[in-house]
């Protein structure tokens, strides 16, 4: 920094918006709260039990860790809160609480600290932490409650939509006309509330245009439907979102990349597997299921691990929504949101690399499959073979300095 007298010469950025980590982390889970709410209200107090664990646990691993560290506390920052919320919105209403621990305790011990705490995982770590309990205790992890607002007494467990049409169709044989019409051939309950909304829908809107829906989606968007604790109400998450874009904490490219992607696959290829063909996937039904809107929007857009260019976030989401539809309509698992991102978040730093734009007054060189190098005084059968990435970007091999 330079002192002229006149003016004071800096370097960039030279307008600080004022935003901060503590600021972000606060926010986002404040965005996060009336979903949280309506999870505690259609799946009981317990699940309330399992969001205060999964956060208490959190932060507290937190305050263990920075101390044995003698780091800098980092307990008001948010951060550990957050990840402590999360864990516990991609947690079943009646799991055992020791689960939500260990999922904390990963998160937080190994794929956030192990690599130099915040700021510097390379994975979503609450993720991380809900797809390392997924695969050790399988059982109780795909273990749902069915919501009070289907008039059930408490602790009646259920299926989930998507896995309810991913066990039906093993021995399935037949046609019928995509997910909705499977699940009401099938008997799976629908609430009098969404077949009243339904009814009026098509009869002074859909009826305009010559057509209907089918019941079942105003369940999926108002969350009256078996799954986790915080992504079951698609109308609360996005209430949230809202105010996300107005504070411009996340950006467009990621949610609309990566459920732009999972649209147009299901849209394609949907169909097959119902006998429809291609071109009638049910892309409503799979954009409100399972956990896609909160891993979108709050899982997918986190800054640490999601990439910094425009081209580098449209190959990130892309290969997420990608990754999403094969587990959903081709693997075991009924659901894939949280395995896609954290293997997507894997390959940030490549992607970062190879998207990272060109200073300017900078040229890029093409690439080629191998050039010639030699040092000074050095014969021409000496020389030796540099790999192409050597000259991207102007920055020569090592060895021709």
């Amino acid at each position: 920094m330079e002192n002229t007298g006149k003016l004071l010469v800096t370097s960039s950025p030279h307008i600080c918006e004022g935003s901060t980590t503590t600021k972000i982390m606060w926010t986002v889970s404040l965005c996060l709260v009336p979903a949280g709410i309506w999870g505690i209200y259609v799946f009981g107090l317990y699940s309330l039990m399992v969001l205060l664990t999964s956060i208490i646990t959190s932060v507290l691993t937190e305050f263990i860790i920075v101390r044995l560290l003698k780091k800098e506390t980092t307990l008001y920052d948010g951060s550990a809160f957050l990840t402590g919320l999360l864990i516990g919105y991609n947690m079943p209403p009646s799991i055992p609480l020791y689960i939500p621990v260990v999922g904390v305790v990963f998160a937080i011990a190994v794929v956030k600290h192990t690599f130099g705490g915040l700021g510097k995982n390379r994975m979503n770590s609450a993720l991380a932490g809900r797809v390392f309990v997924m695969f050790s205790w399988t059982g109780p992890m795909t273990t749902w409650l069915i919501p009070k607002t289907r008039g059930v007494a408490d602790a009646v467990t259920g299926a989930s939509p998507l896995g309810f049409i991913k066990t039906g169709l093993i021995d399935f044989k037949g046609h019928v006309n995509g997910p909705m019409d499977f699940l009401f051939k099938k008997g799976y309950p629908f609430t009098r509330t969404d077949i009243d909304i339904t009814a009026w829908l098509n009869q002074h809107i859909f009826s305009l245009w010559g057509g209907s829906v089918k019941s079942g989606y105003i369940d999926l968007f108002l969350g009256n439907i078996p799954g986790c604790i915080g992504e079951v109400s698609a109308l609360l998450l996005l209430s949230g979102v809202v105010y996300l874009f107005v504070k411009k904490i996340i950006t467009w490219e990621i949610p609309v990349f990566y459920l732009g992607t999972v649209c147009v696959l299901v849209w394609l290829f949907g169909g097959l597997r119902y006998g429809t063909g291609l071109f009638r996937g049910d892309v409503m039904f799979h954009l409100l299921s399972g956990g896609l809107i909160l891993g979108a929007f709050y899982m997918a857009t986190d800054m640490v691990t999601s990439p910094l260019t425009g081209k580098g976030m449209f190959f990130y989401a892309t290969g997420i929504g990608l990754i999403t539809y094969l587990v959903r309509f081709v693997s075991g698992l009924p659901e894939g949101v949280s395995l896609s991102i954290i293997l997507m978040n894997m390959f940030v730093p490549l992607i970062d690399r190879l998207t990272l734009p060109v200073r300017f007054g900078f040229k890029v060189e093409k690439y080629l499959t191998v050039v010639n190098y030699k040092k000074e005084g050095e014969r021409e059968s000496d020389a030796g073979v540099c790999p192409a990435h050597w000259l991207i970007k102007n920055k020569p091999h090592p060895k021709m300095k």
